[in-house]
């Protein structure tokens, strides 16, 4: 079964609560698609489908951009450990010159390009691990991506140099850089028990502050 074919079985072409202007192949039913996840990894090495979740922080910074288009109108966008695509979806829509969706699982690459032809949008879409590449781009756009302590350490140790714009949504994981930001935006995102402690994430989105 290809990554493709995995993702129309599994998950359903649906729009996140907060960002209804776009559509994502997404789980309906999250046990269901985790345990079905845990199978084909026993045979065929599918990661956890971070892809098939509209996660809090990415559905505050997806907002934000299409309610901000100034902040990517016009400029090359990198989405960095895009796993739906979602932010990515929303800075093409926003008017992006170009937009990246990056990310290392190859089963959220299908998905990105999945749901760009769903949503008719050109972005591209990279499987390679871009933190600590030299920047090419205008803006950054990170959505959740502080729930681990070694991803957080590695991105922030690369995006606080680069002297270009990153913003960042996020609801409060445990490693992320809240001394290191300036707040621009708050929401209320609609979540689940399954996936979350709580069925609303209050969330912001930030713009991180260069290193000296």
């Amino acid at each position: 079964m290809t990554p493709e074919e995995f993702i129309k079985a599994n998950a359903t072409l649906i729009a996140p609560p907060l960002v209804p202007e776009i559509k994502l192949h997404l789980a309906t039913e999250v046990v269901t698609l985790w345990r079905a996840t845990e199978d084909e990894l026993a045979k065929i090495g599918v990661p956890p489908p971070y892809w098939a979740f509209a996660w809090a922080g990415g559905q505050a910074l997806a907002r934000y951009v299409l309610d901000n288009p100034e902040r990517v109108a016009g400029k090359r966008v990198l989405d960095i450990g895009a796993g739906s695509g979602l932010v990515a979806l929303a800075a093409a829509q926003a008017g992006a010159a170009t937009v990246l969706a990056a990310d290392i699982d190859a089963f959220a690459c299908a998905a990105i390009r999945l749901n760009a032809a769903a949503n008719n949008c050109a972005i591209a879409v990279t499987q390679d691990d871009l933190i600590g590449a030299p920047a090419s781009w205008d803006v950054i756009l990170v959505g959740d991506l502080f729930y681990e302590r070694p991803l957080a350490e590695r991105l922030l140790a690369w995006l606080q140099p680069l002297g270009i714009p990153a913003l960042l949504g996020d609801p409060g994981r445990n490693y992320f850089p809240a001394a290191q930001v300036e707040k621009l935006a708050h929401y209320s995102v609609q979540t689940t028990r399954d996936l979350e402690d709580r069925e609303i994430r209050e969330t912001g989105v930030y713009r991180l502050l260069c290193g000296d």
